[in-house]
């Protein structure tokens, strides 16, 4: 576990806001000099804190109008039935993010897709071909009021 002290803290808020900020900018925005700042940004990204960087794109202006959270049942816990599961599971674009979770299903999923149409067809050719799924509930989302990856950072 990395100590995570004020400046920390605004390294990752700062990043989280803008992940193209270079080491220079990020520097003045806390008032520091180059060389420590880069230091303490090496240390969360060789601590696994900061994991990757990415372009936060807007699924709609992309084409994918859907998007779908889907409740798994299993019936089949087998090593080899879960192996296989979470192959699927990780090599499906489609799938955002995939939680094995409490309560009566097994597992919620994210789905987004273009249409209704292509949604469709997703749950019939992968979907419905995962092993020792006994039951599917789809609730698609009407209305998205807020998305973010954005994690409050507490000290």
């Amino acid at each position: 576990m990395i100590d995570m002290d004020k400046v920390n803290v605004e390294i990752l808020e700062q990043l989280q806001s803008d992940g193209r900020l270079s080491n220079a900018k990020l520097a003045e925005h806390l008032h520091m000099s180059e060389t420590p700042c880069w230091r303490r940004l090496k240390k969360l990204e060789e601590s696994g804190v900061i994991e990757s960087y990415q372009a936060n794109l807007n699924r709609r202006k992309i084409g994918l109008g859907v998007m779908a959270f889907v409740q798994l049942r299993c019936s089949d816990h087998s090593q080899d039935a879960t192996r296989e599961f979470q192959r699927i599971i990780e090599d499906s674009p489609n799938i955002l993010s995939c939680h094995n979770t409490t309560g009566d299903d097994d597992f919620l999923l994210v789905i987004v897709a273009r249409d209704l149409d292509d949604y469709s067809a997703f749950v019939d050719s992968v979907l419905r071909k995962l092993p020792g799924v006994a039951s599917i509930r789809s609730n698609l989302s009407l209305r998205e009021m807020k998305a973010s990856s954005r994690l409050p950072i507490l000290l």
